[in-house]
């Protein structure tokens, strides 16, 4: 039986993913060996370059791998311990993996392209909640999709529209919205901000970081941009080709960095200092 800590959101322990191919003759490890923990309340940003892994690893910590994974490639722990809420995730069965779920919000790095077109924007906001429960009243699911509108930053006229008829800054608070209708006590995003215009994505950022400080949820926020990591984290994660090669606040990781990519992450962070854009 599943055990249920609060005291430690996610306990990852030397954690190994794999591929497997579609013959199940060959296997691609995409990340490799990795120990972390996540607190309470705690924002943990996970930064890469595109191929080490983190991408992955946020679906596998979300309890989404086979549901967000691109075709029919599943990302499997092939390695290690990883627990979320004290729940073994090697072996998780479907009782306990709904209730993870249910505490877990994930925004994955396409969310706002996933909207449903033929929804809308409130029916896309309430869709988790009738998912769960087909007979939650509505009045109630309706309130709550209001309260996270206003929340997000989105006037309550929105509820009544589609989303071709939004901007992708809109389109991602939606998707950040319905993230949280819930209201998880873990947030897992994988790069928050893509797609979205630049003039808009600070805002975005404001948002996630503003809700986060109100509603006290812990968070793993994965993105290749380290701007972004650093505007939402309290600590950093750096991956590479599935190696943790960095983990810590950000002015230990990036203090003395010997790896390449540390280096190249030191640069952009002096880079932004020089502009005022980080502190």
């Amino acid at each position: 039986m599943a055990r249920w800590d609060d005291d430690v959101v996610v306990e990852a322990r030397d954690l190994s993913i794999h591929y497997r191919s579609r013959d199940a003759l060959s296997y691609h490890l995409a990340v490799d060996g990795v120990s972390f923990d996540i607190l309470p309340g705690d924002v943990l940003g996970v930064v890469g370059e595109a191929g080490s892994g983190k991408s992955t690893l946020a679906l596998t910590v979300a309890a989404m791998a086979d549901r967000f994974a691109p075709g029919e490639a599943v990302p499997e722990i092939c390695g290690g311990s990883l627990h979320v809420y004290g729940c073994d995730m090697r072996s998780l069965g479907r009782r306990t993996r709904d209730r993870l779920t249910l505490v877990t919000g994930f925004l994955a790095q396409d969310a706002a392209l996933r909207l449903n077109p033929q929804l809308t924007v409130g029916e896309n906001v309430a869709e988790p909640i009738f998912q769960r429960d087909r007979r939650f009243p509505e009045r109630e699911a309706a309130d709550a999709v209001a309260t996270l509108i206003d929340a997000v930053r989105l006037p309550l006229s929105a509820v009544e529209r589609y989303p071709f008829e939004l901007s992708s800054g809109q389109r991602q608070r939606v998707a950040l919205a319905r993230a949280l209708i819930l209201e998880p006590t873990f947030l897992v995003a994988d790069e928050p901000t893509r797609g979205i215009d630049a003039t808009v994505r600070d805002g975005v950022i404001d948002l996630l970081r503003e809700l986060q400080e109100q509603r006290g949820f812990a968070a793993m926020v994965v993105s290749s941009d380290l701007e972004v990591v650093s505007a939402l984290s309290n600590r950093l994660a750096v991956l590479d080709h599935g190696l943790l090669i960095g983990l810590g606040a950000m002015d230990e990781v990036l203090a003395q960095p010997r790896h390449p990519y540390l280096r190249s992450l030191a640069a952009v962070r002096e880079g932004f200092r020089a502009h005022g854009a980080l502190s």
